[in-house]
């Protein structure tokens, strides 16, 4: 077994309590995902991890692969303890957030197939440019500079890289889809070299990420690669009643 889709799933939420099993489509936001992530041509297998008895119920109700992990402080901690629980070992692990229920399968594709010929990364990961002053000033909006090479440079929280002599609202208008600005926005989908994420897990955080709060950084602090594949576009999370409301608009339209 090669690749191995793990989606962390938890029924608390604070911004949006057990919206993991929200179905006023008729299916829940996670039987959403799961959908999505089962068309990724890339998976071997596709499971889903929580410490939920309801999370476990629906999915057995529509099919899923179900890890119980017990209580974890993260989902990248309860990827680690999912794969613990395989019987058999893999090369590549994709964290794939549970309440994305618009996620592209090609860009699970593409996390999985920039480490399969980067052989010097331990992470990949996909960022898009931004589209907004608004965007860019947003802390929930994470942004990300890369080397030329792909390899990730810094994730902040603060517009990085920093315009110093022009105003940022001059890029953007100016910019093209040829001709983007020098913004990316980080996207939270992840591989990882399966033994990569065991020793991940066991770092202390680092001061980076306690800073920032954002646990990417861990990894570059302690020297890890990441690789960055630019994509044109992102699909969106769902944190807020306002999502969910635009999500269950969005399906309808299309249905």
């Amino acid at each position: 077994m090669d690749v191995v889709g793990i989606i962390p799933a938890r029924l608390k939420s604070s911004r949006l309590p057990g919206k993991l099993l929200l179905r006023e489509t008729g299916r829940s936001m996670l039987e959403h995902t799961w959908q999505a992530a089962q068309k990724a041509k890339r998976l071997d297998r596709l499971i889903i991890a929580t410490d939920s008895a309801e999370i476990a119920e629906e999915c057995e109700r529509f099919g899923a692969e179900v890890s119980m992990t017990g209580e974890c402080a993260n989902g990248t901690e309860r990827i680690a303890v999912a794969l613990q629980n395989l019987e058999d070992s893999c090369r590549i692990a994709v964290n794939i957030q549970g309440d994305e229920p618009e996620i592209d399968p090609r860009h699970i594709d593409r996390v999985v197939e920039a480490l399969e010929k980067n052989e010097q990364y331990e992470m990949a990961t996909l960022a898009n440019p931004i589209q907004s002053v608004d965007q860019l000033f947003d802390p929930a909006c994470v942004k990300v500079v890369c080397a030329s090479n792909g390899a990730a440079l810094y994730f902040s929280r603060s517009p990085i890289p920093h315009s110093r002599d022009r105003d940022p609202v001059e890029w953007f208008e100016e910019a093209s889809p040829h001709q983007p600005t020098p913004w990316l926005q980080h996207i939270g989908l992840y591989a990882y070299r399966a033994e990569f994420v065991q020793a991940f897990v066991k770092m202390p955080a680092a001061s980076l990420e306690t800073i920032e709060q954002l646990e990417q950084l861990r990894a570059l602090q302690a020297g890890a690669q990441i690789h960055v594949t630019v994509v044109s576009d992102a699909s969106r999370g769902i944190d807020t009643p306002a999502d969910y409301e635009s999500f269950v608009a969005r399906f309808q339209a299309r249905n």
